[in-house]
């Protein structure tokens, strides 16, 4: 298990599966110290095939980790919406987010919208612009502006959170 008290800190990648504008951030963690390394959003061509954009999403999500070699991921669930076709497109996107990685050897974690936003920002109901707020915040200079890559940001510090919860019970277990 990847303990996220390393000394040199962890790597967390963040993906916030969209086939219009996929989301992704990287934080580099020293327990609960953060730093911002990048972020941006990755948006396949909106009017090719399905098999196209699904492989271009896959492609760019795979130069992300190459660039910034993440020790971890973390990619947001699914929510059901009203339309079902939107949420079946969702989730091909999430199984590129969830797949990238995987293959790249990395632990991936998966958070319900949600509890990102309760992590990050004290609520659950907290919108795109608190959230923001937050990672501009928690790590100052990281310019990020409301939407899609302040997700992808929120879910690697969800991620961190998480890790450093379950290191700190497996000390207590051990002790």
């Amino acid at each position: 298990m990847i303990t996220p008290f390393q000394e040199s800190g962890l790597r967390i990648l963040g993906l916030d599966p969209s086939l219009r504008a996929c989301g992704w951030g990287i934080v580099l963690a020293r327990g609960s110290r953060l730093t911002h390394i990048a972020h941006g959003v990755i948006k396949p061509p909106v009017k090719a095939p399905l098999s196209d954009r699904l492989n271009a999403l896959y492609i760019d999500i795979t130069a992300v980790i190459e660039r910034h070699a993440p020790d971890a991921a973390a990619v947001e669930e699914a929510f059901m919406k009203d339309n079902a076709m939107s949420a079946l497109k969702l989730g091909h996107a999430r199984a590129i987010c969830l797949l990238a990685p995987a293959r790249a050897g990395l632990d991936v974690g998966e958070y319900s919208p949600r509890s990102v936003k309760k992590a990050v920002v004290g609520t659950g109901a907290a919108d795109k612009t608190q959230v923001a707020h937050m990672m501009n915040m928690l790590m100052p200079g990281c310019g990020v502006k409301a939407g899609d890559a302040a997700d992808a940001l929120a879910i690697a510090v969800c991620h961190s959170q998480n890790l450093n919860y379950q290191s700190a019970i497996a000390q207590r277990q051990a002790s």
